[in-house]
């Protein structure tokens, strides 16, 4: 795996490059759509490739170790032959969802004791355990498991949380040295960097992190409820100290805004489950602004979804279509709405990346800005 720093915007920390995987290149700044059970919901790969144009999606390791389980998944070949999507991919540890289970895990040296959301069953998630669980579902770039703690947690306890995510992380990269990938390529190690919204907290975490020399970095316990500015503000102490020539992923981020003001402070790759939930529920993301097509002022209104948008699905369909496949809870509102938001995330990213790259960045960023916050 290669990361090269193609571009940096003069005015701001925004970066463009471009990295290399045994599965395809992947150009930065990126959206990774997320794909939880090896499928981004509801859209075939085919148009999540060819319409929405995405060069990488996620997979979950807690869910796909709980179904359809690794004896299966190693059969298959790994998860790309299983699901046939054929690009680079990214499994997160399981460790957010893991430890949402608030009720039904116990955190302890070891590793988390949790039982299945599905039928109750006990399980045991170790650093070790699930870098062999990731390595047989055989995903590009595996995550390191962490504990994310919530976003207003104590002081005292995001130091300890921490602390146990540091002794984490060392053992995940010696269980990473000690196998190989089962399925010819290449497979990178992200650490990733916690510390809740303390400063000093997430600036040891980030000068940790960089010891491992690893392919990439991500930021974790970010958007979990801490207001927009402080999640902004420990972007910037992080990745003032992350190397430079790797790549750096903020998990789970998150509105069209967040993501051009967290490119604009150095990150390159972003995932977020909103474009798909959201869509599922009616908010459609554009340019122009939000609409909730499920409002009345769109069940006459036969203009094409987004004259603007990339996919077919913006110029076949009217938003009066639209708002009445929602209204009737139809799968195809859904459908359309998911690949239509997902198509203009990578949409967005791509004008990211082009304008860093013509130096006129920030000019073109805060119009964006002032125009995405709009609701229409």
């Amino acid at each position: 795996m290669k990361f090269t720093l193609q571009h940096k915007d003069p005015s701001s920390q925004a970066r463009a490059g471009e990295l290399q995987t045994d599965h395809g290149v992947v150009k930065t700044p990126i959206f990774m759509p997320v794909g939880t059970a090896a499928t981004v919901k509801g859209i075939f790969h085919r148009d999540v490739r060819d319409e929405a144009r995405a060069q990488i999606i996620l997979a979950n390791t807690y869910h796909l170790y709980l179904r359809p389980g690794m004896d299966i998944l190693e059969r298959a070949g790994g998860v790309h032959r299983f699901s046939t999507w054929d690009g680079p991919m990214l499994t997160d540890s399981g460790g957010f969802q893991v430890f949402s289970l608030a009720g039904c895990r116990k955190l302890k040296e070891e590793g988390c004791h949790f039982q299945s959301h599905i039928d109750g069953s006990r399980h045991l998630f170790t650093p070790e355990s699930v870098i062999d669980t990731e390595r047989t579902i055989g995903a590009d770039i595996m995550m390191a498991f962490d504990e994310c703690p919530p976003g207003d947690s104590p002081r005292d306890y995001a130091a300890k949380s921490l602390a146990l995510t540091e002794r984490w992380l060392d053992r995940c990269f010696n269980r990473y040295r000690q196998t190989s990938p089962k399925y010819g390529h290449y497979q990178a190690l992200f650490p990733i960097v916690q510390g809740c919204t303390y400063p000093d907290l997430r600036a040891r975490a980030a000068e940790n992190v960089k010891q491992y020399d690893a392919d990439g970095y991500a930021i974790g316990g970010l958007a979990v409820g801490e207001p927009t500015d402080v999640m902004y503000e420990m972007i910037e102490v992080v990745n003032a100290i992350l190397p430079e020539d790797r790549p750096r992923y903020l998990m789970g981020v998150g509105t069209p805004i967040n993501i051009l003001e967290g490119i604009a402070r150095g990150v390159d790759m972003f995932d977020c489950v909103m474009p798909t939930r959201n869509g599922r529920n009616g908010q459609i993301f554009t340019s122009e602004g939000t609409i909730n097509i499920r409002n009345k002022k769109w069940e006459d209104d036969f203009s094409p979804i987004d004259p603007e948008g990339t996919a077919f699905v913006d110029h076949v369909y009217t938003k009066a279509y639209l708002h009445h496949l929602t209204i009737c809870q139809e799968m195809l509102g859904a459908q359309i709405a998911s690949l239509h938001n997902i198509a203009f995330y990578l949409r967005l990213v791509t004008e990211a990346r082009r304008h860093i790259g013509a130096g006129d960045f920030t000019p073109w960023k805060e119009q964006m800005v002032a125009k995405l916050g709009r609701r229409l």
